[in-house]
């Protein structure tokens, strides 16, 4: 009988040979049991600053702290084999100043064992990134919409659109040049993604973006449905798991107000058996 060959680990140079190939699959995870189930689908696997909203109930990612990355982190590379896992810096952890990103992006390498970290900001962040790479750090960019910057941005509006798109094409030149492995298109009109894919020699990878990027990505708790504070307009949700949970803590509950919980076949006996 034959046996398949287990797949290798992928790194940072493996995503960026993988330009113009087959389209990157990526999510985001913050736990063990949700990274080894994306681990058997995904190319990437990222311990987002999302987690501060979808998990620990924050207004924004705004109030996520470097030890919670780490946690996080820590526990999405137990679940992790294959996958690329690369790990969301937060805000205010790099924007000082290079020396400052390089200390608490070797933290993060170090104490979680990522593949690479994700930093956002385009031109202003060119250094930054240059910064790490030169220091053996892999780094993930992301441009467009950057949720860390939404009060200087005005909100979560679409970014690129008409003349702004120079800018965002200016972004993406710098981040590419400055030596990241790939980069995150946000919510920018799709004409505009699929130039910037055109473009560089790095994979994009967009969400609210274009088909025409070179992978995607979502927050799962979005595409499964699990968050409901609010839903993007470009997030498909395959599955809605918060109306299965909520569900299934329904019938617990009367269940349990209705003393048939725990059922007869579940009840143990005076000599430790199930009756």
């Amino acid at each position: 009988m034959s046996h398949s060959a287990p797949r290798k680990a992928l790194s940072a140079s493996g995503i960026r040979a993988r330009k113009g190939g087959e389209p990157l699959v990526c999510l985001t995870a913050y736990t063990t049991p949700i990274a080894q189930i994306a681990d058997a689908e995904c190319d990437v696997v990222l311990v987002g600053d999302s987690v501060g909203m979808v998990l620990h109930g924050l207004p924004s990612t705004l109030q996520v702290t470097l030890d919670m990355m780490i946690l996080h982190g820590k526990a999405v590379a137990r679940g992790v084999r294959r996958a690329l896992m690369v790990v969301d810096m937060p805000f205010g952890s790099y924007e000082a100043s290079p020396d400052q990103a390089l200390r608490n992006a070797a933290r993060v390498m170090a104490e979680t064992g990522a593949g690479a970290v994700k930093l956002e900001g385009g031109r202003h962040m060119a250094a930054t990134i240059r910064f790490l790479v030169d220091r053996g750090i892999p780094v993930m960019a992301h441009i467009g919409l950057t949720p860390q910057s939404v009060n200087a941005l005005g909100g979560y509006g679409v970014q690129g659109k008409g003349a702004d798109a120079a800018r965002i094409r200016d972004d993406a030149r710098a981040v590419a040049e400055a030596g990241a492995f790939s980069v995150v298109i946000e919510k920018v009109p799709a004409a505009l993604a699929d130039t910037i894919t055109a473009e560089l020699a790095i994979p994009t990878i967009g969400i609210g973006a274009s088909a025409g990027c070179d992978g995607q990505i979502l927050v799962i708790d979005d595409m499964l449905g699990l968050f409901d504070a609010f839903k993007p307009k470009f997030v498909k949700r395959y599955a809605h798991l918060a109306a299965d949970v909520g569900a299934a803590v329904h019938s617990y509950a009367q269940e349990v107000r209705a003393r048939t919980f725990p059922a007869p076949e579940h009840v143990f006996t005076d000599d430790g058996a199930a009756s």
